[in-house]
Formats: C-alpha cells, sequence, structure tokens
C-alpha cells in the first residue's frame, strides 16, 4: 500500500524551518535556508493561525504577514494530500514571504489537525478557499485585495483551479501536478484506474474520510461501470467543468505535470489547459505525480517552482521576468533538452501512419509498416499479466526516471500468448514523439466485457526496452463473436526514439494499476480488413 504521495519529503526538515520561523534560531538549518528564514522575519511576521472554514470547521494553518503599511500581494496555498498538510508548504510560502507577499498556508478539511472530513475538494472545500480569502482580507489590514494568487501542489492545486473559477478576488493561480477532470483521471477510456485510488486512501491513511468520499473511492475500486452519481460526483470537483467561469474570469493560470504522471494522467489536464482562453503556460517534465516539483518542496532550486514564483510575481507585481515569452515548456525524456513552444499546438508534431500487420513468415510478432496489410489476425488469451506494464510503483518508478533511469522492459519476455506486439523497422534518425499518439485496432472479443492495454515502447537493439507511452480501453456489453474497433487515445509524450531503435506496440489485458472487466476463460482476437483496418498514428516532430 502506498503510504505516501512524497516519498522524498523530508518532513523533520520541513519542522526545523517552522520552528526557526517562530524562534528565529537557524542554527540548525542549512545555510540557505537559514538565509530565507532570515530574510523572510525581516520582511514578515509569522504567527500560526485557524482559519473559520464552511460550516463551522476550523482549519489549521499559518500566516506570514508583511511589514509595513504599504499593500502587498497575498498568495493563499491548500496544502497537498498528505498529513503534514500546510507545513509541506514551509520553505516555499517563507521564500515567498521574503519576496514581498502576504502568505497564507492552510490544510484542507479532513487533514492533520484540521477539523472535518476530507471532501475531495468538493464543494466545501471551495466554501473553505473562499474563506481563507476572507480570512486574510480581515487579518492583513494592508493585504492588495486586488492581487491574490493561489498556488498548490497536487490536492492543492486542485482546490485553487476551483476556488479561482467561483471567487473572482482570485488574481492568478499556480497549480502543480493538478487534474482537469477527476472521472478521466479515475475512469480512462471505462477502465477503472484503482491504483489512483489506492494510492491516495493509503497517503489518506491517517484522514478523516467523509461517507461519501468513502462511497466515490469504493465506486472507483469495485471496477463495475461507473455510475451516473459517480460522474456527477466527479464533474463537481472538476475544473473542467468549470472551465467557462475561469474563462470569464481571465484568470491567468501556470500548470506544470509530469509526461509519465500515474495519479492524474496527463491527458484530462491538458485538455483543460487547451480549453483555456486565460493567460496560461504549461511546464511538462520527466518523472511522475509531483516528483518534478519535489525537491523545491524542501527549499531547493527547482526549475517549476521558480517559474511558479515568477508567474505570481508577473500577474500580482507586475514584474518583467520573462515568464510570458513561451506558454508550453517540455523536458523531453530521456535527454532532458527543454523545448519551449508558443502553445500546445505548436509544440505538436505532424501524425505519421503506422499500419498493423502480421506476422512474417516464420515469425510471432506482427509490423508496423507504411501500406496497409490487411486479412491477419492474432489471438490473446486474457487473465495474466506480463512484463508489459505502466510502472512498477505509483509515483516510485518517476523518482527513478528523474535521475535518468527509467524503468526496463525485456520484451522477449512477454508472453504472445498473453499479448499482441508490433514491432516497427529500426529507426534511420531519431524519432521525436511530440503529442498524443493515436490507436485504431479492430477485435473480436469472446466474452461482453473486455479490458485490454496498450502500450508505446522504445526498443533497444539488445530487445530491452523503455515505455514512451500507454492507455487501457474497456467495452461492456459487446456481442461475443462479433467484430469491434477500438479508437483509443494515448497519453501524450514528449519522447526521443533513437536511431537503430524501433518502436513496439505491445497489448495485453492485464496491469496492476487498472481493474480489469475481463471474464475467466475469455480471449480477445486482433485483427485488420478492409473495412477495418488497424493503425497506430504517431505525432512526429
Amino acid at each position: 500500500m502506498t503510504t505516501s504521495l512524497y516519498p522524498e519529503l523530508d518532513e523533520a526538515a520541513l519542522a526545523q524551518i517552522v520552528s526557526a520561523l517562530e524562534s528565529g534560531n537557524t542554527s540548525g538549518l542549512a545555510p540557505a535556508r537559514a538565509e530565507e528564514v532570515t530574510q523572510a522575519r525581516t520582511a514578515a511576521r509569522f504567527r500560526l493561525v485557524r482559519v473559520p472554514g464552511a460550516e463551522g470547521v476550523e482549519l489549521d494553518g499559518a500566516l506570514w504577514v508583511q511589514s509595513g503599511d504599504t499593500p502587498a500581494p497575498v498568495v493563499v496555498m491548500p496544502a497537498p494530500w498528505a498529513d503534514l498538510g500546510w507545513v509541506a508548504y514551509a520553505a516555499q510560502a517563507t521564500q515567498l514571504a521574503a519576496k514581498g507577499y502576504n502568505v497564507l498556508a492552510y490544510t484542507p478539511r479532513g487533514f492533520g489537525k484540521s477539523g472535518g472530513e476530507v471532501e475531495v475538494a468538493g464543494p466545501l472545500d471551495v466554501q473553505d478557499g473562499t474563506a481563507a480569502v476572507d480570512f486574510v482580507l480581515e487579518n492583513l489590514p494592508a493585504a492588495d485585495t486586488n492581487q491574490i494568487g493561489f498556488l498548490g501542489d497536487s490536492y492543492g492545486s486542485g482546490i485553487s483551479l476551483l476556488v479561482a473559477a467561483a471567487d473572482p478576488r482570485v488574481k492568478a493561480v499556480g497549480a502543480l501536478s493538478t487534474w482537469g477532470s477527476l472521472f478521466e483521471a479515475f475512469h480512462e477510456n471505462d477502465t477503472a484506474h484503482t491504483a489512483s485510488v489506492d494510492a491516495l486512501r493509503g497517503a489518506a491513511r491517517n484522514a478523516r474520510l467523509s461517507e461519501r468520499t468513502e462511497w466515490a473511492f469504493g465506486q472507483v475500486r469495485n471496477g463495475e461501470s461507473p455510475s451516473d452519481e459517480l460522474r456527477e460526483w466527479a464533474s463537481e470537483r472538476s475544473p473542467l467543468t468549470y472551465i467557462d467561469q475561469l474563462n470569464q474570469q481571465n484568470v491567468p493560470i501556470f500548470f506544470a505535470h509530469a509526461w509519465h504522471e500515474t495519479l492524474f494522467p496527463v491527458n484530462q489536464t491538458l485538455e483543460l489547459f487547451e480549453r483555456l482562453t486565460t493567460p496560461k503556460r504549461l511546464d511538462l517534465s520527466i518523472g511522475d505525480h509531483s516528483s518534478p516539483e519535489m525537491t523545491g518542496l524542501i527549499g531547493l532550486p527547482n526549475r517549476i517552482w521558480t517559474d511558479a514564483h515568477h508567474w505570481l510575481g508577473h500577474h500580482l507585481k507586475g514584474e518583467t521576468n520573462g515568464i510570458t515569452e513561451s506558454q508550453v515548456v517540455s523536458e523531453i525524456m530521456w535527454g532532458k533538452a527543454l523545448e519551449s513552444h508558443q502553445d500546445w499546438y505548436s509544440a505538436v508534431g505532424a501524425p505519421a501512419g503506422f499500419h498493423l500487420t502480421g506476422p512474417a513468415a516464420g515469425g510471432v510478432d506482427g509490423g508496423l509498416a507504411d501500406k496497409p496489410a490487411n486479412g491477419w489476425s492474432t489471438t490473446v488469451s486474457t487473465g495474466t499479466d506480463t512484463p508489459a506494464t505502466v510502472a512498477d510503483a505509483i509515483i516510485k518508478t518517476g523518482y527513478a526516471e528523474m535521475l535518468g533511469k527509467p524503468k526496463t522492459y525485456p520484451t522477449g519476455q512477454i508472453d504472445r500468448t498473453h499479448a499482441a506486439v508490433w514491432t516497427g523497422e529500426p529507426l534511420t534518425e531519431t524519432a521525436k514523439v511530440r503529442g498524443t499518439p493515436s490507436l485504431r485496432l479492430a477485435f473480436q472479443p469472446s466474452a461482453a466485457d473486455t479490458t485490454f492495454i496498450a502500450y508505446l515502447f522504445d526498443a533497444a537493439p539488445d530487445n530491452s526496452a523503455s515505455i514512451i507511452t500507454h492507455a487501457p480501453f474497456t467495452v461492456r456489453g459487446a456481442t461475443p463473436g462479433e467484430p469491434a474497433v477500438a479508437d483509443i487515445r494515448l497519453q501524450a509524450a514528449g519522447y526521443d526514439a533513437p536511431a537503430r531503435h524501433r518502436l513496439m506496440l505491445v497489448v495485453d489485458t492485464e496491469d496492476p494499476f487498472y481493474r480489469d472487466a475481463n471474464e475467466a476463460g475469455s480471449a480477445i482476437t486482433f485483427s485488420s480488413t478492409e473495412g477495418s483496418p488497424s493503425r497506430l498514428e504517431i505525432p512526429l516532430a
């Protein structure tokens, strides 16, 4: 069971920062942290607070109040999904205070020392965010009421977006590792993302989940077809639902996301980003949920937090810091080069089509060709996992990726009775995958309910591989034996596959990240016909 969404977070070091803020004794801090605390204490007064939230619930928090009478901008920081609550922001809030901001960091209801129950960014959490703004304005006479921003990581980012949609006083948002559609994050292509719910429940083991939250998590966990009630629950908690309000209020929003995000996969956040007409920026990085910005949480230099500070500085303080020069900045797997583009459309490559073919004479795997080759079929049995998986572990695999050690997949060990494999010819030059690959796959299920997962790999000459992207797919209530077609959008990727490597598509029926709908003893036949050609489309720069 996952016990933390922040396995590398040094809680003791953050507690030391809080202690130094209260006492002024910085002797136990690293020199850089000691200097930041000293600067913050010179610029602002620090104190612990209880924030009156909705329905009489009190929220645990901390306040950095700028000295003097000159109005100063405000940053409100709802905490991540973690027991330590607002303390996770001790370093970042201190840095912001040293830069001249009034800062309120608070723990959402149900976590840590806050009252109430966890509502997963529900209406009460939004009311709490608005109440937090009220609290700041009532207690800080020198707060600039026209320059209020929200900045949050993970859970705090979703709350920030929802509050911004509801409260016109919010003039800028920083949303790191956020979500656009909670339903799409939990039920991608009608496939229950049980690993996400398990991770959230594990990380909230000491929190107080509301009865409604327990119900919703249970609905996802059982893997059944989602009810309308669950869709409504998720919609109410999804920033995409409030896209018109965000656009009408023209709230400038900064996003940061990881390519291999396993908690809130990137496509649903990209949809939110694309539909916004407000000033916006997106930083995409190697790693998994919150891992690219982790070093910044403990105060170390970090590109994402630096950009978030610049975003707030530009939109709340009028600073000229170059932050709007590019709207999309991508860190490319695995070379870590940064690419800058004015928008997502400019970042995406041109579609290149690869037709799925049957195996060559004497072969087992199909091919990826530039011309159609129909009339073949291959059958796989369900119920057995293969080495083709999303990751070894939610979040933790992303840390290894950041260190340049992506998971290695032994493609030769993928059992072809339980997986279908198509491999392209060796690349003559680097294949720059930029955007959202898509797959059209003709199939014939032997059972009414069927799940399969498509993985796109970069296979090296030694047959080891790295994952580029993936997506699950589930169909329910099909007619056994009847041909069908799946149109699947894989998760977006920024990836360079080197020359002499091969692109490899693998489709199997089990993955520990998802609850499959396969019936025991069932099988799936994949094929390609003139009427239903199977085709992989990859955007290549």
